[in-house]
């Protein structure tokens, strides 16, 4: 029995190890973008790729790999995702291009899907009854560190060692996880699985594709074009034929059936909607701190600390209630937190100090806190114990998902905000600058005064919108964790 629990110790350090990096890697490289962006020469159009190749893939592939992973084993697919992610992550940090980076940042998302398909299903396997609450509370407490050190980690090493230290600092993780997985894991499967669901992957993959690139491309090539309309209608398409494909399956890598189940239904949506409107935010919040406030990489990271200490601590100080808190209550409040953080965080002006962020970050850190291990906690609740990979992959796909088309939505509305403010003090020219501001900040200006000024005004106009867009958003996902989850999970 002693060796029963290092076992599930060691798995649980594994996969908290891993999700840290794999999390970690998002905002930490959204505090680098400014410094990618000038050395890689990007505009706004390549540096969203550098973030949404990265979820994009792996809110594809998760699922797949949840599949995968119950069929041929988690702790195989576990080690095949550390060997990936690790070597993509050297081949980011010797990027020459843009071009090259988002395709090595693709790389690292389809090692980062296998990684995510089965953190929560190792976890489920090893632990049960209360120790699962503790140590769920654990993993979100890591979720939330991750996504909330991010900004500091980045800075410091961005500002210490160069952007390129932000992937090779991967290197050495990936390691250690290795060593662990093949020394002291222990390996699960589900028996019943005898099948890929090819198909499945198929549709579910083109579909996020065409809506996350119609998303990213609208503002340039024209919402009314027959690029962008083609792109939106064929992602709604294929969501659809999506659902017909794996309602015909026998063993889907997604049970469309769990969706009758109102609990089911209303998590799926609270996780895509806290991605899509607050995680979203990092990368705007970072160039709005550095390229218009002017703050360093590491200036910029420390001003997110308010939030990273209290996404840290919030599911530590809930463990010992996880277990017997309802999860709809959780949730929701959690969730209505950060939406009220995030309209906090609206009504900034040219004159506005970062501390008129602070409110928010604090705010925001606490309802992260809250809705992390909640919804970790209730994807488990909803299958068979089986078929936890597939848990974990619905539960991380409906969340990467939701960083991929929120960066690309929110950044399309901060882009057309700012060109419309620059056309309305610049003129007609003033609307080309449009992308080059939001994605550089008062750097687009080149110094000149009046450009500077109408900058200025045209960032925080487009940085105010996409708070009150993404407001919107995590509110919808409060509302449906209140009204859906009113029965239990499982």
């Amino acid at each position: 029995m002693e060796a029963d629990a290092r076992a599930r110790r060691w798995t649980l350090v594994a996969v908290c190890t891993t999700t840290f990096m794999l999390l970690l890697d998002i905002p930490i490289v959204n505090v680098a973008l400014p410094s990618i962006q000038r050395h890689l020469d990007a505009g706004l159009t390549g540096l969203e790729w550098v973030v949404d190749a990265y979820a994009l893939t792996l809110a594809a592939l998760i699922l797949t790999a949840g599949a995968l992973a119950d069929r041929f084993g988690r702790r195989l697919l576990f080690i095949v995702g550390v060997l990936v992610f690790t070597a993509a992550s050297f081949v980011c940090g010797i990027a020459w291009s843009i071009v090259a980076l988002d395709i090595a940042r693709a790389a690292q998302g389809v090692g980062g899907a296998a990684l995510f398909a089965t953190a929560l299903a190792l976890i489920g396997h090893e632990y049960r009854g209360p120790e699962r609450g503790g140590a769920i509370a654990i993993w979100g407490a890591t979720i939330g560190a991750a996504v909330a050190s991010g900004p500091l980690v980045g800075g410091i090493l961005t500002d210490t060692l160069g952007w390129r230290w932000v992937f090779f600092v991967n290197v050495p993780v990936g390691a250690f996880a290795l060593f662990v997985a093949l020394t002291r894991m222990n390996e699960s499967k589900d028996e019943r699985a005898v099948r890929s669901d090819v198909w499945g992957l198929l549709t579910w993959s083109a579909a996020l594709f065409l809506i996350v690139f119609g998303l990213l491309r609208g503002n340039a090539s024209g919402w009314s074009s027959a690029l962008i309309l083609g792109s939106l209608i064929g992602g709604a398409v294929l969501l659809v034929v999506f659902v017909v494909v794996e309602s015909m399956q026998s063993r889907p890598m997604l049970d469309v059936t769990l969706f009758q189940r109102p609990a089911f239904l209303g998590v799926s949506i609270a996780t895509f909607c806290i991605g899509a409107g607050m995680f979203a935010l990092f990368p705007y919040l970072s160039i709005y701190l550095q390229d218009v406030l002017g703050y360093s990489p590491l200036g910029a990271g420390i001003r997110f600390l308010p939030l990273t200490v209290f996404v840290f601590a919030v599911p530590l100080a809930m463990r010992r209630f996880a277990p017997g808190a309802s999860m709809r209550l959780v949730l929701s409040i959690g969730l209505a937190l950060v939406a009220g953080a995030l309209l906090l965080m609206h009504g900034l002006d040219t004159n506005s100090h970062w501390t008129a962020l602070l409110p928010g970050l604090i705010v925001a850190g606490i309802g992260i806190g809250l809705a992390n291990p909640a919804i970790a906690a209730a994807a488990l609740r909803v299958v068979d114990p089986a078929r936890t990979g597939m848990a974990s992959g619905i539960n991380n796909a409906f969340r990467l998902s939701g960083v991929a088309v929120g960066v690309a939505a929110l950044g399309a509305v901060l882009e057309r905000r700012a060109a419309s403010s620059l056309a309305s003090t610049l003129g007609p020219h003033g609307r080309a600058l449009g992308q080059a501001v939001a994605s550089t900040g008062l750097r687009a200006a080149g110094g000149r005064p009046k450009v500077v000024h109408a900058a200025s005004v045209a960032f925080v106009s487009g940085t105010n919108a996409v708070l009150l867009v993404g407001c919107v958003v995590v509110a919808v996902g409060a509302v449906a964790a209140a009204a859906l989850m009113r029965t239990p999970a499982g």
